[in-house]
């Protein structure tokens, strides 16, 4: 693989109705092994997938960085989390167990914990390998085999992860990639072989895919989007702050769901902040995503870009000041010329009623607005039909704990940002979606309970 910005890397067939069954088919007969294996020995498979990972980190990362645009710095970071995850799911299959509960006159009953089979996962495009992970770690943990078709954008990757948990000792065909866009989704989704789908991307698409799945009363976890809020009080540390901010917004060219979009600024503040934030955003090195030195690559696609600048647009025609960036940015190098490369965007004078305020631009672009009061911005920070993430600032550690137990949000963050250890749930509240990804939590979503009751005297009969 080289750098080619705006110039196709590959051809890959989609994955049409029959692809998609025989992948089905094929992992439901791994399914029928990899399930009766004990915990233990799934546990070694997983820790040895996660060592070629670990190994072949630089490789893939490079791989990713192509595949994606973003930075090989942040690309390394993905593929660290990626094999993380699998050590730590790999960590938690041998202990998956149930539970006995002793009953009157010498009766008991227990509870099994098992595999639902063939689930499938449905990725995005601004994390294709570490999101793979994310889904894959816990379902066959669990004892489940996985189908997962990546966004058609970022296609690549996800292969090499077929390929390692092959080369890991999986049974052929427990981890199988589809290709293709809506129409693939959708054979996957209401396919009868499939028991459960998990899903990250945008709510539109989350709607139809709950809808496929009600159909067949499949379960679903959906990770969807978010626009939210990152609250800086005045006695905050503001170099973090700052810093905050920046991880808050600009990581993947600003393509994160679960990004601090909406910066709320103590009025005391707030001139202070604003100027440093720009001046710190002003200094962001874009360019070819495999210089060790760039940390910002280029966005997903042209669309994608023009999308972006659509919203930047919108908000300068609604009152927004453009306190930096937004315009487009062409690299000094030749080959880079035709990449959807734009500036990282601060903008100002921002009203919560605005475009750019209310809806998920899912780029470079941070909104800061004013607040003066906690019990206001707590109220301005929920209004909002997402709830994916939520961080404040400030060195009052009563005041960090009252504000985010008052966040609507899955997934909030104190004095940080962005920060998403595999130990921990990864989730949202309202149209951000709903299920867990990562943490212990995750495997109550991709494994169910039976019970058990055992008599061991006679038969209690009212007849």
């Amino acid at each position: 693989f080289k750098t080619c910005p705006g110039r196709v890397l590959c051809k890959v067939p989609c994955s049409g109705e029959k692809e998609v069954d025989l992948a089905v088919q094929s992992a439901k007969a791994a399914f029928k092994i990899w399930s009766q294996m004990s915990g233990m020995e799934r546990c070694r498979v997983m820790l040895e997938a996660a060592r070629i990972i670990r190994e072949q980190r630089d490789e893939i990362a490079t791989m990713e960085t192509i595949n994606n645009g973003k930075s090989i710095f942040e690309a390394r970071v993905d593929i660290d989390i990626s094999w993380q995850c699998l050590e730590y799911y790999a960590g938690l299959a041998g202990s998956l167990a149930g539970e006995h509960i002793q009953l009157p006159g010498g009766s008991f009953g227990y509870t099994r914990r098992e595999p639902l089979g063939v689930c499938v996962g449905i990725g995005a495009w601004n994390y294709p390998f570490q999101i793979a992970c994310w889904k894959s770690g816990p379902a066959l943990a669990c004892g489940n085999a996985m189908v997962f078709k990546p966004s058609p954008f970022t296609p690549i990757s996800v292969v090499r992860l077929a390929e390692i948990f092959t080369e890991a000792g999986v049974p052929k065909g427990l981890f199988n990639v589809v290709q293709g866009g809506a129409a693939t989704g959708q054979f996957l989704c209401q396919h009868p072989d499939v028991a459960k789908i998990s899903f990250t991307g945008s709510v539109p698409t989350g709607m139809k895919i709950m809808e496929m799945a009600s159909k067949g009363i499949k379960p679903v976890t959906l990770e969807l989007g978010g626009k939210s809020p990152l609250i800086i009080f005045s006695d905050a540390d503001l170099e973090n702050a700052v810093k905050g901010a920046l991880m808050a917004n600009f990581l993947t060219q600003g393509e994160v769901c679960c990004n601090g979009t909406r910066v709320f600024v103590e009025r005391k503040i707030l001139d202070t902040f604003t100027k440093e934030v720009v001046k710190r955003t002003q200094k962001i090195k874009i360019g070819d995503p495999l210089l060790e030195d760039t940390r910002m690559g280029a966005l997903i696609n042209r669309p994608h870009l023009n999308r972006v600048q659509g919203f930047i647009k919108q908000a300068k025609e609604q009152g927004a000041e453009v306190l930096c960036g937004g315009d487009l940015y062409v690299p000094d190098d030749p080959k880079l010329k035709n990449g959807y490369y734009m500036r990282p965007c601060v903008l100002g004078n921002c009203k919560d009623d605005m475009t750019c305020v209310k809806e998920e631009i899912f780029g470079p672009v941070m909104a800061i607005l004013p607040f003066d009061t906690e019990e206001e911005v707590v109220e301005r920070a929920n209004a909002t039909k997402f709830g994916l993430a939520g961080g404040v600032f400030t060195r009052d550690i009563q005041k960090a704990h009252r504000v985010v137990a008052a966040l609507k949000a899955g997934m909030c963050f104190i004095n940080n940002y962005n920060v998403s250890p595999v130990e921990l749930p990864f989730g949202g509240y309202k149209f951000s979606g709903f299920g867990r990804e990562n943490g212990r939590a995750a495997i109550e979503y991709y494994s169910q309970l039976k019970t058990v009751c055992v008599e061991m005297g006679d038969v209690e009969s009212v007849f």
